[in-house]
């Protein structure tokens, strides 16, 4: 059920039929029970926009999480690009032939991040994982056992510029698990279905209308699952850094 907000369409459609759902029983409860009398409108009314109110509140919050975890992601490839690009030019510094072998394994380490933000398919994704797997121990092997054979400064600088490509990896893909709550969502989704249920009791019966709240909610709904989806959105962080990088190593 959680995975349903990497679908942003799947759940703007969903959304919009369950709120239009409540605005409809809304409108149905109040045809059936009558419509309120004068001196209970003015309390309705105070509810109503007070509710409204805190909807358009939440969003803006939860759209405001969508977008600075977006920016984090964009942030980190720009790391991982810079890292990778100084680490490259470092290595110069050894052996020609560890230099030679640590610049293959780069440029190999730098293809396999390029095609982890452009991947989709789960079963890709773990094969790239496992292929950056192997290439980081490569790398860190190569530049364990110079350090072992000539610890000096100059080793130690390769050392830590390795170290800081491959901590950018991680803090990348822990960007990309920090996702907004499941909860937080069921909350958001709780308070726009009880606005459109007080939306259609206020309308006294159905009419089209009712489809304007839901319509606007679920288009907000898509705007911040797609922006918060790392891959199953429209709007996604591409690697322009890295691809740039990679185009100026070959």
């Amino acid at each position: 059920m959680t995975k349903i907000v990497n679908f942003p369409a799947v759940l703007s459609v969903l959304s919009f039929f369950a709120l239009w759902g409540s605005a409809i029983g809304g409108a149905l409860l109040c045809k059936r029970h009558g419509p309120l009398e004068k001196d209970q409108r003015e309390d309705f009314a105070i509810v109503q926009g007070a509710a409204l109110t805190l909807l358009g509140l939440l969003i803006g919050f939860t759209f405001s999480m969508a977008i600075s975890r977006y920016d984090q992601r964009k942030s980190y490839e720009a790391t991982e690009a810079n890292a990778i690009g100084t680490e490259y030019l470092r290595v110069g510094l050894l052996p020609p032939a560890d230099a030679a072998r640590l610049r293959e394994l780069l440029k190999n380490y730098l293809d396999q991040r390029v095609k982890f933000y452009t991947s989709r398919n789960s079963r890709s994704l773990q094969l790239i994982d496992a292929d950056t797997a192997r290439v980081e121990d490569q790398l860190w092997s190569a530049v364990r056992n110079r350090a072992e054979i000539q610890p000096n400064a100059t080793v130690a600088l390769v050392a830590s510029g390795m170290n800081a490509v491959l901590d950018s990896a991680g803090f990348t893909q822990a960007a990309w698990w920090n996702r907004i709550p499941f909860e937080a969502w069921v909350l958001l989704a709780s308070i726009a279905i009880c606005c459109n249920l007080l939306v259609g009791y206020s309308a006294h019966r159905p009419s089209l209308m009712l489809l304007i709240l839901p319509l606007a909610v679920s288009i907000s709904f898509f705007l911040i699952a797609d922006i918060e989806s790392p891959r199953g959105g429209i709007v996604r962080v591409t690697p322009t850094n890295l691809v740039n990088l990679a185009g100026n190593l070959r």
